[in-house]
């Protein structure tokens, strides 16, 4: 089966962003370059999981590296919705982040959710020298951004995943438009 490499690098925009109302929003990267728009679905945890471990990769790439580091701005960049359409291209299973020191850039890498069930080998280990990777085969998003592109990134995820449902003051469950069935009140609804 053939597989997909979307690559942008560097691409025009790249954005986490939804489409949905609160409690039923669902999460896109996407990115455009070229001529082209890629938008790939993954969840909520995902995006600020991402956005946590770009904050941490660039920290250790300043620390390891040297690289200058652009100054947290107050200043809020790229708010726009996502670019239309939004055609899901996959749906996001793993998560790849590096640095390349070469050329002083972060690179992410979406690889689709698979459905590949483990293999199970009897035999010599010695097998285990092969460079068979289990994802190969499954579609993937790659995306190359200077230090300063990855903290807009980062900055504009963390209000896209914080913009949802605010958390109940008691349970800290996500408050619905209508309430919650709260239990920290045995199951009256708040």
């Amino acid at each position: 089966m053939t597989h997909q490499v979307h690559a942008f690098e560097p691409p025009e925009r790249f954005v986490a962003g939804t489409v949905g109302p609160p409690g039923e929003r669902t999460f896109f990267l996407q990115a455009r370059g070229g001529g082209r728009l890629v938008s790939v679905a993954l969840e909520k945890v995902q995006v600020s999981l991402l956005a946590e471990k770009l904050e941490e990769l660039l920290t250790e790439a300043q620390r390891r590296f040297g690289v200058d580091l652009p100054e947290l701005a107050p200043v809020i960049g790229d708010n726009e919705p996502l670019d239309t359409p939004v055609d899901e291209e996959f749906r996001v299973g793993t998560l790849g982040l590096a640095f390349d020191v070469d050329t002083a850039t972060v690179v992410i890498e979406a690889i689709a959710a698979g459905e590949v069930e483990p293999e199970v080998e009897l035999g010599d280990e010695d097998d285990e020298d092969e460079d068979d990777e289990p994802d190969e085969d499954l579609d993937r998003l790659r995306v190359r951004l200077t230090p300063q592109a990855t903290r807009q990134f980062i900055e504009r995820a963390r209000r896209v995943v914080n913009a949802g449902r605010p958390p109940c003051p008691l349970c800290g469950q996500p408050l619905d438009p209508a309430g919650h069935l709260c239990p920290r009140h045995n199951g009256y609804h708040r």
